[in-house]
């Protein structure tokens, strides 16, 4: 019979999640060029880097001092997030490097006595848990758009980050055998 997972086994799960999303991103922007990343759709569509430098934003407002001041700082220009920015990959990397250092950095620094605790974001009370979960689905919304663009912008280049188009038996016979 297996133990009850701890708050901070829960916690160790929720970092891995987010590690995944961030390998799913990472994967992405290592395969573009500069040029792809900045490229949109259409006027009212985000680019990768737009998204990017939406997450680098989100991620400094919500997990600096995350347990004790609003995650909406006060210092945050969230709508400038969106604005047209030409980046080099260079400088889309360090953003999404920095944003996700800082989560990780606040996540591991996370107590039991912390997980009970309640915090605002907006002035709206959440459960630390609540606020993790939160901004886990935020993240993996965006990093979908991000891998989403990757493969209309690379087409048949792309290769999948997880089970290959008409691969999923070969997939499921290879897992099956390590059971």
């Amino acid at each position: 019979m297996q133990k009850p997972s701890t708050p901070i086994t829960q916690i160790q799960g929720l970092v891995n999640q987010f590690r995944y999303y961030k390998s799913l991103g990472d994967n992405t922007l290592g395969r573009l060029t500069d040029t792809q990343l900045v490229w949109q759709y259409n006027t009212e569509s985000n680019s990768i880097a737009i998204i990017v430098n939406h997450l680098w934003g989100n991620m400094l407002s919500r997990w600096t001092d995350f347990l004790n001041t609003d995650g909406e700082k006060l210092w945050r220009d969230r709508d400038t997030e969106f604005e047209v920015a030409e980046m080099s990959k260079v400088q889309i990397l360090e953003k999404w490097e920095a944003g996700c250092k800082v989560v990780y950095d606040t996540l591991s620094s996370l107590t039991e006595v912390d997980l009970e605790k309640t915090i605002y974001i907006r002035n709206e009370a959440h459960s630390v848990h609540e606020a993790i979960y939160r901004q886990l689905a935020h993240y993996a919304y965006h990093v979908g758009q991000m891998v989403f663009l990757g493969k209309m912008l690379l087409n048949e280049q792309w290769t999948s980050l997880s089970i290959p188009r008409n691969g999923s038996q070969q997939f499921n016979r290879v897992k099956i055998k390590k059971w």
